[in-house]
């Protein structure tokens, strides 16, 4: 209980501590003029109030990640506290905050045309083509896991295929209308039933305060499949969203055309990613407790859906009423990410092929090809039994795969400008090295190679990729480039 006690305090001390030595070091403009004043459209760029934005934000990027990923991540153990905690201060936080500042300087610029002005114009087509792939992977993963959820709430006639066409119709007009119109209105109301999930699965640890490891019992690897899923890279993808995601950055981007003032930058880009991190360690710590104390949980432990672990530590700490209310948190969470995806597919499809996007018709000529596309991916993993984890753990890489090419082109905006690029540096490096090694360690997502070959390949991917950079930036530094 100590180690919990210790980590949430970390998050939140380094939200006023290294977020605002990240905002010093970014260097904000109070008195800039944003994009959503400068390039009103009525569609994207519209100013919004800055506790509407934060709960945008907030929603945007906590789907089912820092719960579904933070369950399946208290498997490995106490480390999982760890990552979560330094993973969120030190680059999640980061990583969130530095393009998203980039593209409020940046008249709103998505995240490929930010890769394109620090990385070059091929890897802008190249991540647009991916981010598109990506964000429909993101819909459809929020599209079943909250369908999934609403079942074990509702009675048996609204069934799993009823959820999802009510689910694909709401992201549907989320992603056609004004921002302001749902997005806007609907969203506190999603973001008190987040709240009310946290708050209550916090409360329920301080008051039953449940048996947990301590950093001083030893991290040792307590994954029941440990010899295929060493921490090292495989905790790091898993956990995903609930310390890193580049999927995150994308949303920083989106919300970048709605704030009012740079100063905004800081308790939306940072602020909501320490929540994030937050309500990750909350389940985090709630899982390792059922998974190793109850008899339920054991056996989840072993072969357990993370919905069904939700439900158990719900049921059983919050009673019936309590955990309606806290699965409708979990089930809002991913449904306000799920919308967002699509919506930034829409922005992107439309920058590739110069689409204005202020006609609804222009808007419906992409949304209902990118709809169809997700509709045929999502009967897939509906009909095939492993196709969702399939979808998952593919989304899972893909999103720490695009926080590491973020990481890299925010250094070097941050070399061109002159300011102290080490805090994005350091970060990118670790990426590097998760991303590759997982890659080639996997034995289902990659290519299953042995842990000293992966890690040997890892490491020399990371240091061609950091020589690269190196070399780089001692050219620019000359004049040469």
């Amino acid at each position: 209980m100590i180690s919990f006690c210790i980590c949430l305090s970390v998050l939140i001390i380094g939200y006023f501590l290294y977020g605002k030595i990240t905002e010093r070091i970014f260097g904000i403009d109070k008195n800039a003029v944003t994009p959503a004043h400068r390039m009103y459209d009525g569609v994207d760029f519209v100013p919004l109030k800055g506790y509407k934005i934060f709960i945008i934000q907030f929603l945007n990027i906590a789907g089912l990640g820092p719960i579904f990923g933070a369950i399946m991540g208290a498997k490995f153990g106490t480390a999982s506290f760890l990552w979560i905690t330094l993973g969120s201060v030190f680059i999640g936080a980061v990583h969130d905050y530095i393009p998203g500042m980039i593209s409020l300087r940046k008249n709103g610029e998505t995240l490929p045309e930010i890769h394109g002005m620090y990385l070059g114009k091929y890897v802008r087509e190249i991540m647009r083509i991916f981010m598109i792939i990506l964000t429909v992977l993101v819909g459809v993963v929020f599209v079943v896991g909250p369908a999934t959820l609403l079942t074990t709430i509702t009675p048996e006639f609204f069934n799993l295929t009823f959820w999802i066409i009510v689910i694909f119709i709401y992201y549907l007009l989320a992603t056609l209308l004004p921002i302001d119109k749902i997005i806007g209105k609907i969203y506190p109301i999603f973001g008190f039933f987040l709240l009310i999930m946290a708050v209550g699965i916090l409360f329920s640890i301080f008051y039953y305060k449940p048996e947990l490891p301590e950093f001083w019992d030893g991290m040792s690897n307590l994954h029941p499949f440990a010899k295929s899923n060493p921490i090292f890279p495989i905790m790091f993808i898993t956990i995903a969203c609930g310390a890193v995601s580049g999927f995150h950055s994308t949303q920083s981007t989106l919300m970048s055309r709605c704030m009012t003032s740079e100063k905004q930058g800081r308790p939306v880009f940072y602020g909501a990613m320490i929540t994030e991190g937050i309500v990750a360690l909350i389940w985090a710590a709630a899982a390792t407790y059922f998974f190793h104390h109850t008899e339920a949980g054991k056996e989840l432990y072993v072969n357990g859906n993370p919905t069904l672990v939700v439900s158990l530590i719900t049921q059983t700490w919050m009673g019936r009423i309590g955990s309606v209310l806290a699965v409708l948190g979990v089930v809002f969470a991913p449904i306000s990410t799920g919308d967002t995806a699509f919506r930034m597919g829409r922005i992107m499809v439309a920058e590739l092929f110069h689409f204005d996007q202020k006609p609804i018709k222009n808007r419906l000529v992409i949304s209902i090809p990118m709809f169809a596309i997700a509709i045929m991916v999502l009967i897939w993993s509906v009909t095939d039994k492993n196709g969702f984890d399939t979808i998952w753990r593919y989304f899972a890489w893909g999103n720490q795969f695009l926080a590491m090419v973020t990481l890299w082109a925010s250094t070097i905006y941050l070399v061109m400008e002159k300011k102290f690029y080490w805090i994005t540096f350091l970060p990118a490096i670790f990426m590097t090295m998760v991303t590759t090694t997982f890659l080639f360690i996997a034995e289902k997502e990659g290519f299953g190679l042995s842990p000293v070959i992966a890690y040997s390949i890892g490491v020399l991917i990371t240091l061609f990729c950091t020589t690269l950079f190196l070399n780089w930036k001692h050219k620019y530094n000359k004049g040469r480039i």
